[in-house]
């Protein structure tokens, strides 16, 4: 964690976890990105925004469900069953509940110091070619 705070992540709603997860998710998005070559910020922030939809997030975290432990798999669930108090009109509800569940696991794993876990799970999103444009 950046920050040098102590948290009883158990004790976090899971809007809380996915609160912070999203951010997570969404900077190694665009760290991947950067990363892979010199571009124009609009091609960055088209690329990244097909990556960090809901329907993206829902295929990601279906590609990566088998990896998870029982523990993660709990928080997965608690975040997909969310109530979110809304839906964007361009998401499937299950997608949306799906990317929550996403945003939540990497919330809870990211303030639980467990940055290697998150490496682990991005890369075999990142090596499924996960996008919201297909």
């Amino acid at each position: 964690m950046l920050l040098d705070k102590k948290v009883d992540v158990a004790s976090l709603s899971p809007l809380n976890l996915a609160f912070v997860g999203d951010t997570v998710f969404d900077l190694l998005v665009r760290s991947e990105l950067v990363c892979e070559a010199n571009r124009p910020v609009n091609a960055l922030h088209k690329s990244a925004s097909s990556k960090v939809c809901a329907k993206a997030q829902a295929a990601a975290m279906n590609s990566i469900i088998p990896m998870l432990s029982e523990d993660e798999l709990a928080v997965f669930k608690r975040g997909r069953n969310a109530r979110t108090g809304g839906i964007p009109k361009n998401q499937s509800s299950a997608d949306y509940h799906y990317a929550t569940g996403l945003e939540c696991l990497f919330g809870w794993l990211y303030l639980k110091g467990r940055t290697e876990r998150i490496r682990e799970l991005y890369s075999a999103i990142s090596s499924a070619e996960v996008s919201g444009d297909e």
